[in-house]
């Protein structure tokens, strides 16, 4: 079971993703923007940072950017319809994180959940 900090500023979103990844067998907390996720990741440990890219007060590239200074082994995975955008910017980093496009199936989204922490 994974540990899952889910940001998503989409309401429906959230919660539909959250229930998903849970009857998957993980644990998620899940919170409305980046801003809100930040606290979380200093003061808790999380497996996977699972975010949307277009958020308000703080997109996830820079969410991704900050967390990877407050917890280096935190893996990261971007939610979004701008892949393009993630991808390119994304380059720039050692690892570049995964990248799953909306619209996408919840099958999908577990099976990369699920690859990542097989390895």
């Amino acid at each position: 079971m994974a540990r899952i900090l889910l940001a998503e500023d989409d309401d429906l979103m959230r919660t539909f993703l959250a229930r998903a990844i849970e009857k998957a067998g993980h644990s998620v907390t899940a919170v409305d923007r980046g801003t809100a996720a930040l606290p979380l990741i200093a003061s808790g440990r999380y497996d996977l940072l699972l975010t949307d890219i277009v958020m308000p007060e703080m997109d996830g590239i820079e969410l991704a950017q900050r967390a990877s200074t407050l917890a280096p082994d935190m893996r990261v995975m971007f939610i979004t319809g701008f892949a393009a955008v993630a991808l390119s910017r994304a380059q720039t980093q050692q690892t570049a994180p995964r990248v799953l496009s909306k619209p996408f199936h919840l099958r999908d989204l577990v099976d990369e959940i699920d690859r990542l922490f097989a390895a």
